[in-house]
């Protein structure tokens, strides 16, 4: 088993990463597998040094210790060039000069995302700066047995469209760079928040598209909530590993406190 903690570097961590790190580490060391440590930083305009740094130090305070080297999405653009280019190959691949406002006029779905309508299919616009980037989604089902929730069955041309993979600031998208890492890595688990479960179709269908015809487990797991409809954010400083460890209290009330949040 081989599995992966991916936090972004836009914030400091807190608690609700940390409910995730137990469910992380707690599977891979009862399966006997490994934890990688992956920096999500391919939103460069976001991202910062500083947050990277507090997020490191306060896992390794915490007492998560990763089975090997840190890897960050920022030293992986080869990665992602020869993933573009096998998509590129299957003529999947092409640019969208739709705007954000533009597609905010799209009707949600009864699951509230909206779905890319297919503006840009037939314009024959390149893949270069300042638009966006997508690769297809044909129609039909993607199954997977979730290690917690069962069995699912989800339609990724249904539920989001044509995928975005790289953005107007040239920024390669979360979908995409997590799968591509995946992918490179040979993750065989991921053990996310429940607020991921809509990615894993169209996840596993782009895992496909790049050769690997078997895709890693998933378990989705509750997520830490401030309210009985807002999940935790990183702008929630009342439940920052930082601030808590300001306020005095030590890793082991930080980690028994986290465990008593899962519902």
């Amino acid at each position: 088993m081989l599995t992966r903690f991916a936090p972004a570097p836009t914030g400091f961590l807190h608690l609700g990463h940390v409910v995730n790190a137990l469910f992380v580490w707690g599977y891979a060391r009862e399966a006997g597998g490994r934890v990688l440590l992956r920096i999500e930083d391919h939103d460069r305009q976001r991202s910062r040094p500083e947050f990277e740094h507090a997020i490191l130090e306060d896992l390794a305070w915490l007492g998560f210790q990763a089975d090997g080297p840190v890897v960050r999405q920022s030293d992986r653009a080869g990665v992602y060039h020869a993933a573009l280019a096998r998509l590129v190959a299957q003529g999947l691949v092409y640019g969208c000069s739709c705007t954000r406002a533009e597609l905010q006029q799209v009707p949600p779905g009864p699951d509230g995302e909206r779905r890319y309508p297919g503006t840009c299919r037939a314009r024959c616009l390149g893949l270069v700066d300042g638009v966006g980037w997508r690769v297809q989604m044909a129609p039909g089902e993607e199954r997977f047995d979730d290690r917690l929730l069962g069995a699912r069955v989800q339609d990724p041309s249904a539920q989001c469209g044509d995928l975005l993979i790289r953005d107007r600031l040239c920024n390669w998208t979360y979908q995409f760079a997590v799968v591509a890492d995946d992918c490179a890595q040979g993750i065989t688990d991921v053990i996310r928040g429940v607020d991921l479960l809509p990615s894993t179709g169209r996840q596993i269908r782009l895992a496909r598209l790049l050769g690997r015809a078997t895709p890693p487990r998933f378990a989705h797991h509750p997520l830490v909530m401030k309210s009985a409809t807002e999940k935790l954010s990183k702008s929630d400083g009342d439940t920052g590993v930082r601030d808590l460890r300001a306020a005095g209290w030590s890793a082991a009330e930080v980690l028994a406190h986290a465990r008593a949040l899962v519902p």
